[in-house]
Order: C-alpha cells, then structure tokens, then sequence
C-alpha cells in the first residue's frame, strides 16, 4: 500500500472480488469526520454487516491495514491521510429492531445514536435519553462508552455483536465489556461492533420527549455546534473539568491557525474554516501545557488521533 501503483491494483482486485460494494479510492477523510479535517484514505468502504465480515476475512488474507470507523465524531484524522482501507459502519449498516414487549432495542453498529434514542421515545421506551444529542453511531458509542447529562452506554446495553479477532460473529455479554468513564475492552483487546442489544423501560412518551426537548436546548446553549468539532476534546481529569481549567489558564478563544478553544465552551475546540490536523494537534498540545503550567494537571485527548505521521 506504499504506492499508488499498487494502491491502484488492489483497490481493483476488491471491486472484482466484491462488485456489490461500492469502494472509493484516495478518498477525503474530511468528508467523514465532524470535525471536517484529515487527508485521503487510500481505500474508503461503507460496507453493511454482512459485507463486512467476508470483506475483513479477505483483508486479512492480504495483509492490508484497515481501520473501522463510526460516524467519525470523535476522530481527528491526520493531513496525511489513513494508509490501506477504512471502513465505515454508517448509512448501510443501520438497522433498528424494536421490541416493545421486552423493551429491548438492537440496533447496528451504524446506525446512529440520535436517530435510535428518538424511534425509543416514539415507543414510549426511556434510559436512552441522554444520548438524543450525541453525534455518534452505536458502534463507536460502545466502543468509548459514550455518555452525556448523566447516562452512558453502560446504563443500557446488555450485549454486543462482535466480529472477533478471529474472524468469528460472536455475542459478548456486557460485563465483559469492562465499561468505565469513555473506555471500553475494545479499546485494547481486537474485536469489530456490529450491533448492540439495549435494555430499555417503559415510560411515558411526552416525558420522554419533553427530557430530549430539554438536552437539546442545554445542547444549544453551552456548545458551538455552529462549527465542526469532534465533541469534548479532553478526557475529564480525575476531580477537574477540562473546559474550566482550560478557561481559568486563560485560553477561551485561544487559536492555532484555524483550529480554535470555543469561545463558547472552552471543553470544545473547533474547526473555524479548513483548519489542518496539525493545527489542532499543535493547540491541543499548547493547551495541555499551559494547564500543566497553571495547574499541575495533564489534559488527556477524548478525541481519537489516527492516520499517518500522528506521533
């Protein structure tokens, strides 16, 4: 995958092997993340769940690196792009099955958050209201056990369905999940989300909505979601909030190139119009130090960095 020469070759070799899916070539990174930035994948897929499995199989088989993503709402991809293929759990992997009786959802690793906590609420279903305003997909929601106005992943899932590291579907039961504060097992031990069983109670609809009305307001209010950003960039320290200390170390508006501390909640840093990954990067280790310097405390990135040349 070092050239485009064979960059080229076998991007032709996975049309030929897998017509139904449709594979795009140097593609964007920016077109992909809420944060709009980050160069070309070498090979970008949106493959749905049954296409995935075989398609890892043979990646594999290749030794081709790949990388699986969600929405990408929590990724910071690098200017120089992603090398081999990454494959995208989004539009065609997103299917929701309500079961009303058992208050029980499943849904796909694509589908997204937003979109499952609002068909929960038609039904009458609540526990799932906290992530009305989370701009992520189920699988990457599991994969850093997102959580927001009090709730979190764990609060609701029973199991995943997992494609393991040996190329087998297989249902993990939550507890071996190992949730905590944005960490799951996934982030060390390989395994691909692709789908989740929540566990839901039943509740009144007009309360429910009235819950979502009230996190979308506060949503309005204290977050810029008038620019592209990739959410909280800061894990929280341990006894601290990151946007308060980042705002008490006098950096609200503070800007590197493009890339900006929100005036309006310091925790967020924006895209303010084509910043690169390197502007942010640069923040965001400009931030940490300043803290550091005030405070004694490090700030630890809630964003994901990844692609070529990030360390």
């Amino acid at each position: 995958m070092h050239n485009s020469f064979s960059k080229k070759d076998f991007y032709n070799e996975l049309q030929e092997r897998f017509p139904e899916v449709d594979f795009l070539l140097d593609e964007p990174m920016k077109k992909h993340t809420t944060f709009r930035i980050g160069g070309p994948a070498d090979i970008y897929v949106e493959p749905s769940v049954s296409q995935v499995v075989p398609l890892i199989a043979f990646l594999k088989d290749s030794e081709v690196p790949f990388m699986v993503i969600g929405n990408g709402s929590n990724l910071l991809v690098s200017d120089d792009g992603i090398e081999g293929v990454v494959i995208s759990m989004g539009k065609s992997s997103s299917e929701v099955i309500i079961d009303e009786a058992k208050c029980e959802i499943f849904a796909e690793a694509g589908a997204m958050l937003s979109s499952v906590a609002n068909r929960a609420a038609e039904v009458g279903l609540t526990g799932l209201e906290f992530a009305s305003g989370i701009p992520g997909s189920i699988g990457g929601a599991v994969y850093m056990n997102a959580g927001a106005y009090g709730g979190e992943m764990k609060d609701v899932l029973t199991s995943v369905k997992l494609l393991n590291a040996d190329g087998q579907v297989e249902e993990i039961p939550v507890d071996k999940l190992d949730l905590s504060y944005r960490h799951s097992v996934l982030m060390e031990k390989p395994g691909i989300v692709l789908g989740a069983k929540l566990q839901l109670a039943a509740g009144d609809v007009s309360e429910i909505k009235a819950t979502i009305e009230d996190i979308r307001q506060k949503r309005i209010e204290k977050q810029p979601l008038n620019f592209p950003s990739a959410g909280s960039t800061f894990k929280r320290p341990e006894g601290f909030f990151a946007g308060k200390l980042i705002d008490d170390a006098g950096l609200r508006g503070y800007t590197v190139g493009n890339a900006q501390v929100s005036e309006k909640h310091c925790g967020f840093v924006i895209n303010k119009s084509d910043a690169t990954a390197s502007d942010v990067l640069k923040l965001m280790k400009d931030v940490d130090e300043k803290v550091y310097e005030k405070f004694g405390v490090h700030l630890t990135p809630e964003v994901r960095i990844i692609g070529r040349n990030v360390n």
